[in-house]
């Protein structure tokens, strides 16, 4: 019978999130209540402190604890990584992603694009760039392909201002090598010509 009335309350809860979030965390806290280690209920109360409330460390909490209860739940890490990113836990993110990407059931064009925000945030393009076009490539989806293309774009676009920004400070540097040569120069001839 509990079993019934725990997942009475989950239903309720993912049938209302997000649209009525006091409705969907009343029957969330109904249904934890019951059973305190519902994979489901805990990733959805993750969910609900990422989404709504932006406290990324609770939101940590619920995904490790969902994680430690069943390893294989293989919808809770895309959000768990993303947290992850967001929180700029870039080390451990890339931890849950090599583990990720063997679990059976998950969606490996997902987590190749969250590999691709990973290398973006640490401003590595070229490797951000590698990981998105194996998101595409293992995309099923063409609305994820074209959000793929985007991002891709937006990848190209911040590393070409980096190099010209890199390109822009080495040639500032030359004209003001070039510069103090030329006044060490101007110096040492005009003390020549007043020797002269």
């Amino acid at each position: 019978m509990e079993t019934n009335l725990n997942n009475m309350y989950l239903f309720r809860a993912i049938e209302n999130y997000p649209y009525e979030l006091e409705k969907a965390v009343e029957a969330l806290n109904y249904a934890l209540a019951y059973d305190p280690e519902n994979v489901r209920g805990l990733h959805l109360m993750g969910k609900v402190y990422s989404e709504q409330l932006n406290d990324y460390e609770i939101t940590k909490s619920y995904f490790e604890k969902a994680i430690a209860i069943n390893i294989e739940a293989s919808y809770v890490y895309p959000d768990y990584i993303m947290v992850l990113i967001n929180n700029h836990d870039y080390d451990v993110a890339q931890k849950v992603i090599d583990y990720a990407k063997d679990v059976k059931g998950i969606d490996r064009a997902l987590i190749a694009l969250y590999q691709g925000y990973i290398m973006e945030a640490q401003e590595d393009y070229e490797a951000a760039q590698d990981a998105l076009k194996e998101a595409k490539q293992l995309s099923m989806n063409n609305d994820f392909s074209y959000y793929v293309d985007d991002v891709l774009t937006r990848v190209d676009k911040k590393r070409k201002e980096r190099n010209n920004k890199e390109r822009v400070k080495e040639n500032e540097e030359k004209k003001e090598l070039e510069k103090e040569k030329e006044a060490s120069n101007g110096w040492f001839k005009n003390r020549l010509n007043g020797l002269l």
